[in-house]
């Protein structure tokens, strides 16, 4: 019987994206827009925002996953390996074993005609890193590992639920031991038991496993639970970033702070939910300034001339924002505290 292991120790980050920059035919300005995003070996980092900021794109940059006729600047390093300048046979090799994602509906990503035991041993007897037996005693441990029987293999996508099935889905993420495991809001799918399920057992494998992992949500409590940092992304820029706790409870960007008072919470108090106004910028427009700018509540003049820096907070070099007027954030009506 094989044991799952941690990935080799791999110099620097699990991912590393710098200047990442993004343009597609006929847009004014670009869909990704200078981003810089890291997840460490064994972190857990999220990456948050409204539908249509970026968050998947960024997350599928990583395995080259980009739409046709994009033209791309900067860098995305999985293990050290620049993605954006593999040759084919590096860039299947990195999709084969150093990373690998897990979509938001798991039943899309597998063959419906096809056992389960064939879609998690596919992927590393083609590419030959594991014979047939060796690769069905490793899919059968990772089923084990995700709370499934091994009897799982014989069985076919639609005789099990949703949140087995995205539970077999994270197995096969897991089948070539990837120092980056790429989850594209993994939950969406799933009914709010399989999802706290789900959640528990993603923590779970990546302290197991020791696998950086990057969780993409629109949710902020999920973000909250599951993450050491998040990076908070608005019009395909990162509006701020910084330790999960840190972060939540004082947040120093409006937009971040505006996201966390529009959440519903059980002890919240009682009324209708806030909301932000407005929509996000269109990308057939330029933004010289702040792409939150129309939206803000305190924005002013330089705020439509000039995009802001990102800036630490007094005494927390690792928690950024990209706000002009981030000192003013506290204590302000977009205070989400």
């Amino acid at each position: 019987m094989t044991t799952p292991h941690a990935p080799a120790a791999t110099p620097g980050p699990a991912l590393d994206i710098q200047g990442l920059r993004i343009r597609l035919p006929g847009t004014a300005r670009p869909v990704l827009d200078g981003v810089d995003l890291t997840v460490g070996a064994g972190e857990t980092v999220a990456l948050v925002g409204e539908s249509g900021s970026g968050k998947s794109l960024t997350s599928r940059s990583a395995l080259r996953l980009l739409p046709p006729r994009a033209t791309v600047e900067g860098s995305v390093r999985v293990a050290g390996r620049d993605v954006l300048t593999l040759d084919p046979a590096g860039l299947r090799a990195v999709r084969a074993g150093t990373a690998a994602m897990v979509f938001q509906d798991p039943r899309a990503a597998v063959n419906p005609l096809r056992r389960i035991g064939d879609f998690l041993t596919e992927s590393v007897t083609l590419t030959g890193a594991m014979g047939r037996d060796a690769a069905t005693a490793r899919a059968a441990e990772l089923l084990r590992a995700v709370g499934l029987d091994a009897s799982v293999l014989r069985t076919y996508p639609g005789q099990v639920s949703g949140g087995m099935l995205q539970r077999v889905v994270i197995a096969a993420a897991l089948m070539g031991d990837p120092a980056l495991l790429l989850a594209d809001e993994p939950t969406t799918a799933l009914d709010v038991t399989s999802q706290a399920e789900v959640i528990a057992l993603l923590a779970a494998l990546r302290a197991r496993f020791g696998t950086g992992l990057l969780f993409v949500t629109h949710d902020l409590d999920l973000a909250a639970a599951i993450s050491d940092r998040v990076y908070v992304m608005y019009a395909g820029r990162i509006a701020e970033t910084g330790p999960a706790e840190a972060l939540f409870a004082g947040p120093r960007h409006p937009y971040t702070a505006a996201l966390l008072a529009s959440t519903p919470r059980m002890d919240g108090p009682r009324g209708r939910l806030a909301a932000i106004a407005g929509r996000p910028p269109d990308l057939r427009r330029e933004l010289p300034g702040c792409a939150f700018a129309a939206r803000c509540p305190l924005a002013t003049e330089v705020c439509d001339q000039r995009a802001p820096r990102p800036a630490a907070a007094p005494g927390r070099p690792e928690h950024l924002a990209a706000c002009h007027h981030s000192d003013r954030l506290e204590g302000s009506a977009v205070d989400a505290r």
